[in-house]
């Protein structure tokens, strides 16, 4: 393995998290104890890093629009866009504020890498947000930008994304794709899907952790690895392209697996750079 370069102990790392299945932390689920280990590792995250972030750019698998957006309200409300789950679930709360500094920042980095970029002054944070930075920034009072996905799924716009916005790591903003390694509806809770899940994950940490270079050209190629379209079916792999433009991000940075579970009866892991 190639080693990283030496960088600022103030430098950001970039994340790529499990944000689980809807509101699944906070609710009861069968077996009870499936989202434990997930929970913990999230709970976690803020005493790993280097100090405390200054503010968050998350990108959500569950928001895509045809150019990169980020959301730039002061104070953004909550989309709770998971459907079926108990009442409760539906009265969460994470009054994290937003940064519209920031997002103008963003959207001006865009601009300087040639790619087409807008702000959402009425976009609030959705369930990929929210849920998993309730676990690992409980307080929220860390001001966090979400942002979009590109609708044309393309991988390697989603990696240079990420490159485009490196610089902030520098500037104590720490950067989290929040997705799945796995995500097909159809696979989970289903034991064929074991094998399958296992064989992707194997690929996926192998060009995580290559050289920098070899892993953005793998990442770029992902949908050629092994059980790839298992385990993100064709035009549903927004779950994954988080990961990308976590990569991207990265840089020079070396990526290694930093924690992994089997959920009903799929692997789930979570990536960090630097």
């Amino acid at each position: 393995m190639t080693p990283s370069k030496p960088v600022p102990s103030s430098t950001m790392p970039t994340l790529f998290v499990p944000h689980g299945a809807g509101p699944c932390f906070f609710m009861e689920w069968n077996p009870r104890n499936a989202w434990d280990a997930t929970a913990g590792f999230l709970k976690g995250v803020g005493a790993s890093l280097p100090a405390r972030p200054k503010a968050i750019v998350l990108i959500s698998g569950h928001w895509l629009q045809p150019t990169f957006n980020t959301t730039s309200a002061a104070r953004p409300g909550l989309i709770y866009d998971y459907h079926g789950f108990p009442p409760h679930t539906y009265e969460l709360r994470y009054p994290a504020p937003g940064d519209p500094q920031l997002a103008a920042r963003i959207a001006a980095l865009f601009e300087g890498a040639g790619l087409a970029s807008q702000v959402d002054a009425q976009r609030g944070f959705d369930h990929g947000m929210f849920i998993p930075l309730k676990l690992m920034f409980p307080d929220a009072d860390i001001p966090v930008v979400q942002l979009s996905l590109r609708s044309d799924l393309d991988p390697q716009a989603h990696i240079e994304a990420g490159r485009a916005l490196r610089t902030l790591r520098n500037e104590g903003v720490l950067i989290v794709g929040s997705g799945m390694s796995f995500h097909n509806m159809r696979g989970y809770g289903d034991p064929r899907f074991a094998p399958i899940s296992d064989e992707f994950d194997s690929w996926l940490t192998t060009a995580v952790e290559s050289a920098p270079q070899q892993r953005d050209y793998a990442l770029q190629h992902w949908a050629k690895a092994p059980a790839a379209r298992l385990c993100h079916p064709p035009r549903a792999e927004e779950h994954l392209l988080p990961l990308l433009v976590a990569a991207g991000a990265a840089g020079d940075s070396i990526g290694r697996k930093v924690f992994s579970d089997r959920v009903m009866h799929t692997t789930l892991s979570a990536y960090r750079f630097g």
